[in-house]
């Protein structure tokens, strides 16, 4: 018998606090780059492992914590998932070495990453009268606090210094928990069941990924050669492997038998490609090309944030009348225009031409988060509605790590005009994907 719910508003509130942790800690550390850089002597593409690690552990984190979630109760993984960031949040500053900061900043993501799925599934549980509001109101948590997360970082660094990323999110946690101890209704775990989890299939994902962004890095220099057979031979390992699990990390049988739902994907990762090279280019480039502060670099940010905020409504409701494809079309067009746009950018462009060019590309994010969402909602399966959502989120992330590889190939030996170009030419291609993938989507009515 499920609990009732007397103030659903408090149970979203808590929940809302916890899941914007995630996103937040992701963002944050955009800003943070150039200075971890200067304190521990790293170079771009080593300090750029502080994102990719975030973004692999979110990856194969959230799908392993939602299952972990319905055995042992979402409740009590909440209330875990808050200690480990609290755990790695406090550590963090008590820094001793690069691999030090790169566990802790696992255990942040492991920690976050179960957080939105069982906040997810508790809300599906306990609220029926208006949940899609609650919902919506969830992502409005995840999406302004990463869109923001560069902002409140360039002010916390510049007032406290680097530390302070970390430490701000103790508040939010004493909060959450309290208020999660209290509110969040009390759950009996399920049935446990380990062998739902595809531990084999995560841990080949991951050796596969990690090799290919060892072997990306290394494009600039002395090309680490023995990375690609271990990359092939993972990524063949993990096909045959996944092939033959009964509940699969990745189901590969069902995206060939959905042409549609596979090529979102693809185009998913192809924006993401693009868009987080500029939300973790261009604070750097910003910093160490345009000398701004660190606030300064924050609030220049905001231009990008500010206006995929104001375009994702915008574009529900358009898609609401008009079907998601034009608002895809709108978000690749956008993008591949902010793109082109950056290759005009130079050391003296005023702050105004910039700030017109980030805006364009904050459009671009509104209309493609909330378009390439419901576009794979129409073309997947409704039972399998779940899975596609996760691996959605997956191909976010997958999109983020080949983002700092590509920013560390070109950012890593010097951060300048010529490099910065050299990133937004190859992520104009990216683009040009992007725009044919957004054309040949089904229009409306063309769902198969």
């Amino acid at each position: 018998m499920k609990t009732t719910i007397k103030r659903p508003w408090l149970l979203v509130l808590t929940i809302g606090l916890g899941t914007l942790l995630n996103p937040l800690n992701s963002s944050m550390i955009s800003v943070a780059l150039t200075r971890l850089q200067h304190i521990l002597d790293l170079s771009f593409a080593s300090a750029t492992w502080l994102i990719s690690i975030f973004y692999l552990v979110s990856a194969v984190g959230q799908p392993v914590m939602g299952k972990l979630g319905d055995m042992f109760g979402q409740k009590k993984l909440f209330l875990t998932g808050l200690i480990l960031v609290a755990m790695s949040s406090a550590l963090a500053p008590l820094i001793t070495n690069f691999g030090w900061l790169l566990g802790c900043r696992a255990l942040q993501a492991l920690g976050s990453s179960s957080l939105f799925p069982s906040g997810m599934a508790m809300v599906r549980n306990y609220i029926t009268t208006g949940q899609a509001k609650a919902l919506s109101v969830l992502a409005v948590f995840s999406s302004v606090s990463a869109a923001f997360g560069p902002t409140i970082g360039g002010f916390l660094i510049e007032g406290f210094d680097w530390q302070a990323i970390f430490l701000v999110n103790l508040p939010f946690i004493v909060i959450s928990f309290l208020m999660a101890l209290f509110i969040l209704p009390k759950q009996g775990g399920g049935k446990i069941a380990l062998g739902r989890i595809d531990f084999g299939g995560i841990s080949l994902f991951s050796v596969s990924i990690v090799f290919l962004i060892l072997f990306l890095l290394s494009l600039k220099d002395d090309i680490r050669f023995w990375t690609i057979p271990i990359f092939i031979a993972g990524f063949i390992l993990f096909y045959l492997y996944e092939k033959r699990r009964r509940f699969p990390f990745i189901d590969l049988d069902a995206l060939k038998s959905n042409t549609n739902v596979m090529l979102i994907y693809l185009q998913f990762i192809s924006i993401n490609i693009v868009y987080y090279c500029y939300f973790y280019g261009l604070p750097t480039f910003l910093l160490q090309v345009r000398g701004y502060s660190e606030g300064t670099t924050g609030l220049i940010m905001l231009a990008m944030a500010g206006f995929g905020v104001i375009i994702a409504p915008l574009a529900g409701r358009w898609i609401d009348h008009r079907g998601s494809k034009p608002a895809v079309l709108s978000g690749a067009a956008a993008l591949t225009i902010g793109t082109a746009s950056l290759l005009l950018i130079h050391e003296t462009t005023p702050l105004i031409g910039l700030l017109v060019v980030m805006s364009v590309l904050g459009m671009s994010n509104g209309f493609n988060n909330i378009g390439m969402q419901t576009s794979l909602f129409r073309f997947a399966e409704p039972e399998k509605t779940g899975a596609a959502a996760g691996l959605f989120q997956t191909s976010r992330y997958l999109g983020a790590i080949l983002s700092t590889a590509l920013l560390g190939i070109f950012f890593n030996d010097q951060i300048d005009v010529q490099h910065f170009h050299i990133v937004a030419a190859i992520s104009l291609v990216f683009c040009a994907f992007t725009l044919f993938l957004s054309i040949r989507m089904p229009g409306k009515r063309a769902v198969s």
